[in-house]
């Protein structure tokens, strides 16, 4: 996987960051979702270096090979604008003021929170398979109820932890044929770790808690993402089952917004990546031919 790129285990604040980098030209970061790692781009990450990016993939504060803080009442160490934060001092640290930005399912979460919380530094973004939190948890259905109830379950104290750790192999149920033996290995090496495990957990937590209380305040004072903005969904997932058009929703928080769906399941860098790639290299099109941020022209 990732031939050519490095390597680098960054200390960013209270945090220890596992990221892949490598290419040449406007940067572009791709977070993952859960429970994946950055290997989860392994077929994206070479497509978009062609097209003439510098490509940087992290793995998410907790997940992976990355490290956070201890884990406290208030969930605010994996809060999504923690990490969005890590996402920022490490693009620094690798020498770049200004970047693209790409988040699949939490990934995404982290994205919007990043856009909104410094938009100096994000030229353009793109959000796959998702959608703010609040506007997940204010459409409450039973569907949601029974096709989402990880959310909830995951939220209860120590419970989900026990559970999950007594056989992880069954419990996130990975193909190595989908997702391709290195990404696999990296991803079933992570998912055995207890505290990886907890690091994920308290993602969900902070999700319910802190980072809604966050994407509430940012719909009171009306802060809005102001960049370009993508966004894609599964066509093979639940998203348009459960809540219709998604640019619909995305148009309440983005001012310059365009999307489609992509005829894939939920993981679509390792089930379509040539389309994924394909929609983000048109998308990233201005930044990759001026060797800079459209915004920087």
């Amino acid at each position: 996987m990732f031939a050519g790129f490095e390597t680098a285990q960054l200390d960013v604040g209270d945090a220890s960051v596992f990221v892949r980098f490598g290419g040449q030209g406007p940067a572009v970061v791709l977070l993952h979702g859960h429970p994946r790692t950055s290997a989860t781009w392994h077929r994206v990450a070479p497509l978009l270096v062609r097209a003439g990016h510098t490509v940087v993939c992290p793995d998410l504060r907790g997940y992976g090979r990355s490290r956070g803080p201890a884990f406290t009442a208030d969930h605010t160490g994996y809060s999504k604008r923690a990490v969005a934060d890590d996402v920022v001092a490490v693009m620094r640290r690798l020498g770049h003021r200004r970047f693209s930005l790409v988040g699949h399912d939490r990934g995404g979460a982290v994205a919007l929170r990043l856009t909104l919380d410094h938009p100096d530094v994000v030229s353009r973004v793109v959000f796959a398979d998702c959608l703010p939190l609040t506007e997940h948890l204010s459409r409450i259905t039973a569907e949601f109820a029974t096709q989402w109830w990880h959310w909830f379950f995951f939220a209860q104290p120590e419970i989900p932890e026990r559970v999950i750790t007594a056989d992880p192999d069954s419990w996130y149920r990975g193909d190595v044929k989908i997702m391709g033996e290195e990404n696999y290995d990296e991803w079933r090496q992570a998912t055995r770790n207890p505290d990886v495990v907890r690091a994920m957990l308290e993602d969900y937590r902070a999700g319910l808690t802190v980072d809604r209380r966050h994407e509430e305040a940012d719909r009171a004072a009306g802060t809005r993402i102001t960049c370009p903005t993508l966004a894609l969904w599964s066509l093979q997932d639940d998203l348009e089952d459960l809540y219709g058009d998604p640019l619909a929703i995305w148009s309440r928080w983005a001012d310059d917004l365009r999307g489609h769906g992509i005829d894939s399941g939920h993981h679509m860098a390792e089930q379509a990546p040539a389309a994924l790639a394909r929609a983000l290299t048109d998308f990233l099109a201005p930044e990759a031919a001026t060797g800079r941020p459209a915004e920087q022209r």
